[in-house]
């Protein structure tokens, strides 16, 4: 494939860059994310988690790791702030008879206080106190998170150096801030592992659906990143990265 064919592949990637829910499969097989991590996020909920309990997924996405959880549909809560998963979780979890409802996990939770026993929330917005307030006495908030230093070499690869989007987040942070509004710290890890590439145009699709870690990206205005990119690839056969995730277990 030639230059010119190469960045026409890049521009059609940029165009069709959208994400349903949570779904990275249009770059599957172009890319591999190593979540070999040394803690499994659905097995620490699990270790906690019962039948009878009522648990809030906050920023649940479409809900397909929530779902996953195969927890009785009346004892469970979700909420999602962003519009197209607004619609896509009342069109899937509302007929579930799932307690689906907008909110923006920065911000209040539209739920009472002490309505659940548990809260998890995967790579999304939290407010601690609102947290505390809306769990039981003896209640878990269970969650994973995108660190501050995720896909910083990728960033920095096709837009130069730039501030983080997100600098608080890092476990010690994370954890003061539960610790502050009265929770007690019960587990928590921080990890990085790779990430890499298989072909330009998957990192140029990915860039535009997470314009919050590649601000300003787009094809014309950063077209000799991106041919940079291409020689790395063809060089090394990969262009590599690293993702920053912690997880934090606490109790109230």
């Amino acid at each position: 494939m030639n230059v010119n064919e190469l960045i026409e592949n890049w521009k059609t990637e940029e165009q069709i860059a959208y994400i349903h829910g949570w779904d990275f499969s249009h770059i599957h097989e172009r890319y591999t994310e190593q979540e070999d991590l040394p803690w499994d996020y659905r097995a620490v909920i699990e270790e906690y988690l019962h039948p009878e309990m009522k648990i809030l997924d906050i920023d649940t996405g479409g809900g397909e790791f929530l779902l996953s959880l195969r927890h009785p549909h009346e004892n469970i809560a979700a909420m999602e702030n962003f519009s197209p998963n607004v619609k896509l979780c009342q069109e899937i979890l509302l007929p579930l008879g799932i307690d689906f409802r907008p909110g923006d996990g920065k911000g209040k939770i539209p739920f009472d206080d002490g309505a659940f026993d548990m809260a998890i929330n995967r790579h999304g917005d939290f407010n601690a106190s609102e947290i505390y307030r809306v769990l039981k006495p003896g209640g878990f908030f269970i969650t994973q998170q995108v660190g501050a230093e995720n896909d910083r070499e990728l960033v920095e690869l096709l837009c130069g150096k730039t501030e983080t989007p997100f600098p608080d987040q890092y476990l010690s942070i994370t954890a003061g801030k539960f610790e502050d509004v009265g929770f007690t710290v019960l587990r928590g890890e921080e990890a990085f592992r790779p990430i890499r590439f298989f072909d330009v145009g998957a990192l140029v699709w990915f860039a535009r659906i997470i314009q919050w870690e590649f601000p300003g990206f787009s094809v014309a205005t950063h077209l000799k990143k991106l041919l940079k990119a291409q020689r790395i690839l063809e060089e090394q056969g990969s262009i590599d990265g690293s993702i920053h995730r912690f997880l934090l277990t606490a109790q109230k």
